[in-house]
């Protein structure tokens, strides 16, 4: 009687010890998957949740499971290692591999080997474990031993490895192997997961800035390492060359195009200007000369890129008529006289002039910084001071750098003075000043800014003893000892800073026609000055400049001078009238012929009376201060029209009474002076020379070209990398000091 009353009570006390247990080993497993999921613990936790089967007749635990959170699969907890590596790795779980995605995958096992016995049991004779990460490559393993059983999975790999651990080493050994090739080629570690929209906008804003900057990034880069590394770490995808030059670049160009021709339907008339037929003097890239860059100038003082044209060499004057009249139709349709003007940087005497004759409403017109570059030549080429101080500063230079002895004291006291030693820039023996005189410049600049320490090389007596022996030693030394050599020098440089001050101003605010002769004029006065503060005859300086401003003259110039509201000038009786009297009596007949060009012939007679009305009344007070009021420009801090429009619009509007000449106002006054506009890095042309045969490559270089200008003119951008790194890195450079210095040592020598 006593064993059979104690047997209920011990079964009960059993059952209750063997739910502990489980409920101990059940939390111990929670804690581990917590740890886990928190990044300190093994991966398949994230996929395998513990769970309590609980006996139906008690309600108490019996047993803990291991439920697969991808497919519900229910398995022992015995091992969650071997589990994992069985049922998730292994290929089992149907829903792993559409879930995690590893970076390298080892071969698949053979079917016969993809499924075994959930419960703790002998391994298969090629059993492969494999520890993995989000950013690692998959490892396996075979363990040291064959254990009896599954012969079938013969076929997989037959490497085995001897652990002392036996197989619970072969997660260590994963882990060990991984570090190994972290430190061999490291990896960033994937950056947060984004959504779909954000990726998407991002390498959207990615491949505009790619684009824009094309030329200044190399397509090779965005197979950099680093920058792979980068877009890991924020979570973006790597990036395709080939969908950045495929798809991505044709949605890209389409969508540029689009917007472009629009904004060109729109406007009632605009002018069309080619840049690149020839070289500009600052350019060092070769490949520059043979893109030819079209643009559409709009009324409303901006511009759209229409197209870029890759040249071979030069391009006889017929072909480029052709071209630009092919452009004027391709922009107007059959509606050609909404073309009204060209500007070009090249071909003013035959192409713009032909095409001028042949179309009565158009105003062709030479671009305005090519005729101060071509002055700076101009003054290089035939007037004797320029002549006379090239030759003198050649010579110092060549023997500086080519005699050893000599060059060894320079350099020694370029390091005592500047800390730094080099050979003074020299141009080319083959170089022609009269087409390149950048080279020239830069040697100009090298000796004033080396000057002290020419000084110092003369006054050395190593130097002296050896112009004891050579007469061009002497000579040199004579020549920098004398105060005149740098006079000369000084007045070809300050003559030379000024035009290329104004040129770059030029380039910079990119003028309107009607601001040329106001232009010329300032360059005129500045060359006058420039002779007295230097003694030098004017009349030889005169004669060149008046002659380069004939070649760059047309009578556009006057007539848009004259009928701009912006230069009204206000008399003793209060009007605002047009400067005729600025003009001279040739300039004033231009100002007549060119209105009556420009009008039909039954509108003539009355634009010209309507000339003379503008002549003398003008335009009510109150608008014309209205036109020419200015205000400081927050980034270059010099006054500016407040609104560059309002010369236009005043003849839309309040003027319009002068039904001729108004229509002849409204197209001149918004005709650029220059063809300049866009400066682009265009380095990767190389390639598309190299390949020139390739036609899908010179399209996908033309479209590159288009999206980088249409977007940079969009934006008013017109400066270069280069130019923007050489106003970050500018520092000032002191010219005036070391004039000073350089004329102070002369003259106590």
């Amino acid at each position: 009687m006593a064993n059979t009353n104690s047997s209920p009570f011990d079964a009960s006390s059993a059952d209750e010890m063997g739910a502990r247990a489980v409920n101990k080993r059940y939390e111990g497993l929670v804690k581990v998957r917590t740890k886990a999921i928190k990044g300190k613990g093994a991966w398949y936790w994230t996929h395998l949740e513990p769970i309590l089967i609980q006996n139906s007749d008690t309600g108490l635990s019996k047993a803990v499971k291991l439920k697969c959170s991808l497919c519900e699969a229910v398995f022992s907890a015995s091992n969650p290692s071997r589990t994992a590596s069985e049922h998730l790795k292994r290929g089992t779980c149907p829903n792993y591999n559409s879930c995690v995605k590893p970076i390298s995958t080892s071969p698949s096992p053979s079917p016969s080997s993809s499924h075994f016995n959930r419960k703790r049991s002998p391994l298969p004779a090629n059993f492969h474990s494999s520890y993995q990460t989000n950013s690692l490559p998959q490892l396996t393993y075979s363990p040291a031993q064959n254990p009896v059983g599954n012969s079938g999975n013969s076929g997989l790999s037959t490497q085995h490895l001897v652990l002392s651990g036996g197989k619970e080493d072969l997660g260590p050994l994963a882990l060990l192997e991984n570090s190994v090739k972290k430190l061999k080629s490291p990896k960033a570690s994937p950056g947060p997961a984004l959504s779909k929209d954000r990726v998407d906008s991002a390498l959207n804003s990615l491949s505009d800035w790619f684009y824009e900057c094309c030329g200044s990034v190399s397509f090779s880069s965005l197979d950099h390492p680093k920058f792979r590394a980068f877009l890991s770490q924020v979570g973006l995808p790597p990036l395709s060359i080939r969908d950045f030059l495929g798809p991505r670049l044709d949605l890209k160009f389409d969508s540029a195009k689009t917007e472009s021709e629009a904004r060109v339907r729109d406007a009632m008339f605009f002018q069309l200007s080619c840049n690149g037929w020839k070289r500009s003097i600052h350019s060092s890239n070769k490949e520059e000369e043979n893109l030819v860059k079209f643009t559409v100038n709009l009324p409303n003082r901006t511009s759209a890129f229409q197209k870029a044209l890759f040249m071979n060499g030069s391009v006889p004057s017929k072909y480029a008529e052709e071209i630009m009249w092919e452009s004027i139709r391709s922009a107007c349709g059959s509606n050609v006289q909404r073309c009204v003007s060209i500007v070009s940087d090249k071909y003013k005497s035959k192409a713009l002039r032909n095409l001028e004759i042949e179309n009565h409403w158009m105003v062709n017109l030479s671009c305005q910084l090519q005729g101060f570059i071509s002055l700076m030549k101009d003054l290089f080429k035939e007037l004797p001071l320029f002549k006379t101080t090239t030759d003198k500063c050649l010579k110092l230079a060549k023997f500086f750098n080519n005699e050893c002895h000599v060059r060894s004291i320079f350099f020694k006291f370029q390091m005592q003075e500047l800390d730094h030693a080099g050979l003074l820039r020299i141009p080319s023996p083959k170089f022609d000043k009269s087409k390149i005189i950048s080279p020239v410049i830069s040697m100009f600049e090298d000796i004033i800014s080396c000057g002290h320490v020419l000084q110092l090389v003369v006054m050395d007596d190593s130097y002296k003893v050896s112009t004891m022996e050579d007469p061009l030693a002497r000579e040199v030394a004579e020549m920098i000892r004398n105060v005149g050599f740098w006079n000369e020098l000084d007045a070809v440089l300050s003559l030379v800073k000024i035009i290329k001050l104004m040129a770059q101003e030029i380039e910079t605010e990119r003028p309107l026609i009607g601001q040329c002769l106001p232009l010329w004029e300032e360059l005129r006065s500045k060359v006058k000055e420039w002779c007295a503060k230097f003694s030098i005859d004017k009349n030889p300086v005169e004669k060149i400049l008046e002659k380069r401003f004939k070649k760059s003259y047309h009578p556009a110039m006057s007539a848009a001078f004259i009928l701009d509201p912006f230069y009204l000038m206000k008399d003793s009786s209060g009007k605002y009238l047009p400067p005729f009297k600025c003009l001279t009596q040739e300039q004033e007949k231009d100002v007549d012929k060119l209105v009556t060009r420009l009008v039909t012939r039954e509108e003539a007679h009355v634009a010209l009376m309507e000339l003379m009305k503008w002549r003398s009344e003008g335009l009510d007070p109150l608008y014309a201060q209205a036109v020419q009021f200015k205000e400081r420009d927050p980034i270059s801090g010099k006054m500016k029209i407040a609104n560059p429009q309002s010369s236009r619009l005043v003849w839309e509007t309040c003027l319009s009474e002068f039904k001729s000449l108004g229509k002849v106002a409204v197209r001149l006054i918004f005709l650029h002076a220059t063809s300049c506009g866009l400066k682009c890095n265009w380095s990767f042309l190389r390639w598309v020379f190299v390949n020139g045969n390739s036609r899908v490559g010179l399209e996908k270089a033309q479209k590159l070209v288009f999206i980088a200008a249409h977007t940079r003119l969009g934006r008013r951008d017109f400066l270069n990398e280069e130019e923007k790194d050489a106003e970050i890195f500018a520092t000032g450079s002191g010219e005036d000091d070391i004039l000073n210095e350089v004329f102070a040592d002369a003259s106590s020598a």
